[in-house]
């Protein structure tokens, strides 16, 4: 296969699975729904797990939070998101109703932004959703930009109302403040609105017209994976070339390489805000100019991609990949597959918790089958001090939280002095693990690390319970914890990607 018709392949692939991604899909259903050959569609989602872009659930593929890069490259690289979240939040506050931002995508508009309030009655499209732009203010008012707003007066609808003003810049974006009937009419909402959003986009174009600063391309490129989650460096320690060398020699003719350069190409495109030139590509990938060039004009073709001078930027169709999708993914979501192959690699129970007062809230599960099981269910509650997650969550605790909390005797080994406890605390912050014998119950022993969001901070925790029958402490520290650290490392970074949060 040549390498622009590669990666083409790849991309009707993963638009198959992202336009019903809540629908299970198995390769014959690619292979209907694409048309490509079963042998073509095998090495795609091959090569395509080996990126972390699906995953494999059972026989289905899905698709997996890591994809959301590619959307990221193009809201990154538009300037967009730094141009209007913060004017949109602010306005969603001061009205007191929902805000979209969307921008024109053939002849539908897609949402860039949203900020919704939550109500009984509210907007549910995501980010990276798209509207027919005849039906919808933001559409009406890209439609026709000399006019200074547009309604929707229940066109998409019924009971759904929307007043829109258009943001003339680059890209070109209209803002809408949405509500329903049971609050205003449309004309009581765009008395109620115009003045705070015609201030609101006049801040928005201010900000799309200031130079944005322009991204250096490293001096060698990111690896044949793709880059770390939004806000994340991942540092490169080889080309792409060499990297996908080296996958190519893993996986033999299972990896596509051409697919695989094609898609940290796009990636690359949205690394400065106004695009990038093809030799800076070339710099950033790490990939012949001569690649980089067959793949932009790939992207070009699928409406992934436009020149704009000298200059390659990234088009909104690019959220169509399952961005919507995988951005509504909640935190159980996320970390529930990790969890599960966690569970299955140690053969046991497996679990994830939150920090909720002086206790663990347990907020995903996968229990294994064995005669002696360590039986809780998700909601389930168990003070934090007797326990591995426990500690872990409350190693970034201040002393006088920690000397606040009363530990009570649960079994013969559960610590009672706070003292102790509280340098049984600092222990699992400095070695990044605890460990927990039989003190919250007789004959359970317990391992757990932290789940770090993007800024290092922990968020969660997760850990493997056994009985101690099964397995002593040695054991644990010897064989569970690698397998621990790297799942919670695969959950933070997909949590990164998706910015969910767990709700206690």
């Amino acid at each position: 296969m040549e390498p622009a018709g590669t990666l083409e392949r790849g991309l009707s692939v993963l638009r198959a699975l992202a336009a019903d991604p809540r629908r299970p899909a198995r390769a014959t259903d690619l292979v209907r729904a694409t048309g490509l050959a079963r042998s073509t569609v095998d090495r795609v989602l091959g090569t395509l797990a080996h990126l972390g872009y699906v995953r494999a659930d059972g026989r289905d593929v899905v698709l997996a939070p890591r994809l959301m890069e590619l959307g990221e490259a193009y809201l990154s690289g538009s300037g967009l998101r730094d141009a209007v979240a913060g004017p949109a939040a602010r306005l969603a506050d001061e009205l007191d109703e929902s805000v979209s931002v969307a921008v024109r995508d053939g002849d539908g508009v897609r949402f860039v932004a949203q900020f919704t309030r939550r109500r009984r009655m509210s907007v549910t499209f995501r980010v990276g959703d798209v509207l027919p732009a005849s039906r919808c203010a933001a559409g009406l008012a890209l439609l026709d930009p000399a006019k200074p707003w547009a309604e929707d007066d229940q066109l998409i609808e019924p009971g759904l109302i929307a007043v829109a003003v258009p943001v003339r810049g680059e890209p070109a974006c209209a803002v809408s403040v949405v509500s329903h009937t049971s609050r205003h009419t449309v004309a009581e909402l765009r008395d109620h609105c115009l003045p705070a959003l015609r201030e609101t986009v006049a801040e928005m174009e201010a900000a799309l017209a200031a130079p944005g600063p322009q991204a250096a391309p490293p001096a060698s490129g990111p690896s044949a994976l793709p880059a770390g989650p939004a806000g994340a460096a991942t540092p490169a320690t080889s080309s792409s070339s060499d990297a996908a060398k080296e996958a190519k020699r893993e996986l033999g003719m299972g990896f596509l390489q051409s697919l695989a350069r094609g898609l940290a190409v796009m990636v690359a495109l949205g690394s400065a805000r106004g695009g990038v030139t093809l030799a800076d590509c070339a710099k950033v990938t790490g990939l012949p100019r001569a690649t980089v060039r067959r793949a932009v004009q790939a992207l070009e073709r699928l409406g992934y991609a436009a020149a704009r001078g000298t200059r390659f930027t990234l088009l909104p169709r690019v959220l169509e990949l399952g961005y919507a999708h995988l951005s509504g993914l909640t935190f159980r979501e996320i970390v529930q597959p990790h969890l599960a192959d966690l569970a299955a690699r140690v053969d046991e129970s497996a679990s994830v918790a939150v920090l909720s007062g002086d206790d663990v809230l347990y907020v995903a599960r996968v229990q294994t089958v064995s005669l002696m099981s360590v039986n809780i269910t998700v909601g389930t509650r168990f003070p934090a001090y007797a326990t591995s997650m426990g500690r872990v969550l409350l190693a970034e605790q201040p002393d006088e939280r920690l000397a606040a909390i009363e530990p009570r005797r649960l079994a013969t080994r559960t610590v009672t002095s706070r003292d102790e406890l509280r340098a049984l605390v600092r222990r699992a912050a400095a070695d990044g693990y605890a460990l927990v014998d039989q003190e919250l119950e007789e004959g359970v022993r317990s391992i757990a690390v932290p789940i770090k969001d993007r800024t290092g901070s922990t968020v969660a925790a997760v850990n493997v319970a056994t009985h101690a029958g099964r397995a002593g402490n040695d054991a644990l520290v010897r064989d569970v914890l690698p397998a621990l650290r790297e799942t919670a490392a695969k959950m933070a970074a997909d949590l990164a990607y998706t910015g969910a949060v767990a709700a206690e």
